[in-house]
C-alpha cells in the first residue's frame, strides 16, 4: 500500500523495529504532529485477556491529570434537584422522558452520558442507541449515580474511559500535540496505573504485552511496556 509523502516523512528517523522508553516515544510523536490541527496524542494497549470470557474483561475510567486537551459535550439524565445540581455543574444537556425522546429521535448532542439510578429503567430504552456508541450510563464506570455534579466536572475535565476491544487492545486518547512532553507523559502514566488496577482476575501471563503512541495523523511509536509503570 502506498502512503502519502507526509506521512512518509514522518516516519523517518522512526525505527519500527525498536521499542522506545516512553519519554523518547512521545517526543518523536510530539515532533511529527505536524498537521494544521492540534492533533489527539493516542495510545493503544495490547493486553494478555481474552474479553469473550467475563472474568478477562478490562473496563474503567481515569482522571487524566492534565486533561484530554478536549471539549466534551455531557448529556444528563436526571429530574428535580439532581438535574438542576447537573445544570449548575456545567452539563450541556439535561431532562428526563423529553431527552429519551429525543435520543431515541437520532438527536444526540453529547459525548458522554451520565444518569442517576432512578432513571435507568427509562434509558434501558435507550440500549440499542447508546450501545453501538460506548455511551450507555455504567455504574462501573460512575456514569450512573447520585453525585451528578461530580461525575460532570469529571466528564468535563479530562476523565476518560476505557474498554477492552475484541482483540485485546485498548486504545484512548491522552491529550493533544500541543500539551508538554511531561503532561502527556504523566497522563499515560495515569492511564496505565488505572488499565493495570482494572486488571481482572482471569488475566494470565504478562497483562500489558505491548504499547504504542501515535498522533492523530502520524506514525505508531512502539514503547517499552516497562517504561509505562
Amino acid at each position: 500500500m502506498a502512503i502519502g509523502k507526509r506521512l512518509k516523512k514522518a516516519r523517518e528517523g522512526i525505527d519500527r523495529t525498536k521499542l522506545y522508553p516512553l519519554e523518547e516515544a512521545v517526543k518523536l510523536v510530539k515532533e511529527r504532529a505536524t498537521s494544521k490541527f492540534d492533533e489527539t496524542i493516542e495510545v493503544a494497549l495490547n493486553l494478555g485477556v481474552d474479553p469473550r470470557h467475563a472474568d478477562q474483561m478490562v473496563r474503567g475510567v481515569v482522571m487524566l491529570p492534565n486533561g484530554t486537551g478536549r471539549t466534551v459535550r455531557v448529556g444528563v439524565f436526571a429530574r428535580g434537584a439532581k438535574a438542576d445540581e447537573a445544570k449548575a455543574a456545567g452539563a450541556d444537556v439535561v431532562g428526563a422522558e423529553d431527552l429519551v425522546e429525543q435520543v431515541q429521535a437520532g438527536n444526540i448532542n453529547f459525548d458522554r452520558c451520565i444518569a442517576t439510578p432512578d432513571m435507568m429503567p427509562l434509558v434501558g430504552r435507550l440500549g440499542k442507541v447508546l450501545g453501538p456508541r460506548g455511551m450507555m450510563p455504567n455504574p462501573k464506570i460512575g456514569t450512573v449515580t447520585m453525585d451528578v455534579a461530580g461525575a460532570v466536572k469529571g466528564a468535563k475535565g479530562g476523565s476518560v474511559e476505557f474498554r477492552v476491544e475484541k482483540a485485546g487492545i485498548i486504545q484512548a486518547g491522552v491529550g493533544k500535540a500541543s500539551f508538554g512532553e511531561d503532561k502527556l507523559v504523566e497522563n499515560i502514566k495515569a492511564l496505565a496505573d488505572a488499565v493495570t488496577k482494572a486488571k481482572p482476575t482471569g488475566a494470565k501471563g504478562t497483562y500489558i504485552q505491548r504499547v504504542a503512541v501515535s498522533s492523530s495523523m502520524g506514525p505508531g511509536v512502539k514503547v517499552e511496556p516497562g517504561t509505562i509503570a
